[in-house]
């Protein structure tokens, strides 16, 4: 069952303003010894200093305020391409990709999803998932909720990725092409993913 997390309507809270410069003060404390005085005090006076300091807040709370929660019962002891059979989509897969995909662990798992809104590569794709608290979901996991919910690809395209035992990117992907059905991907990957696919992670 997906749930959807969309950004709260409601301000910051004066109770949150308190907690980030409580927090904030006590990061500074702890580092103090590696900021010299005479540095602080100039940046203090430039005018885009504090600026930046919300950009940085403002960037992870942009990080977080959009995703889709999916929840789904794995069965571990599957093989992988039994794993991927069960979605009962067309496939389109490199037999030696799909034998080595992660296996994962935790038979109840919650699937978060988010959707970046541009090309990213997948090295950078890496930074998205860190920035997160996610790590990328294994394929069993993703292949199970799109098992629970085929419809679910339909309007929000979906993948996860790893590297191969020689470094190379692989992917396990998920979508439906008008006119020919549903499909699933799991192959290597040397290209950028574009602005419509929304990445799968579990979190840390």
């Amino acid at each position: 069952m997906a749930k959807t997390m969309s950004p709260s309507m409601h301000e910051m809270t004066d109770g949150q303003i308190d907690k980030a410069v409580d927090a904030y003060r006590t990061m500074l404390r702890k580092h103090r010894a590696e900021l010299g005085s005479g540095s602080v005090q100039q940046v203090l006076t430039q005018p885009n200093y504090l600026g930046e300091q919300v950009g940085v807040l403002r960037r992870f709370v942009k990080a977080v305020s959009n995703i889709i929660i999916c929840c789904a019962k794995v069965n571990r002891s599957q093989k992988p391409q039994e794993a991927i059979k069960a979605t009962g989509r067309v496939q389109y897969v490199s037999n030696d990709v799909v034998a080595s995909m992660p296996h994962g662990e935790s038979e109840d798992v919650e699937v978060v999803f988010f959707n970046l809104g541009c090309f990213v590569s997948d090295n950078d794709l890496e930074k998205e998932y860190e920035l997160r608290g996610l790590k990328p979901v294994d394929p069993y996991s993703l292949a199970k909720v799109n098992e629970d919910d085929p419809a679910f690809a339909d309007t929000k395209p979906n993948a996860t990725h790893w590297k191969d035992s020689n470094g190379k990117w692989c992917y396990a992907a998920f979508s439906q092409w008008h006119g020919s059905g549903r499909h699933v991907y799991v192959r290597r990957n040397d290209n950028d993913w574009d602005d419509g696919w929304w990445f799968a992670g579990l979190r840390k």
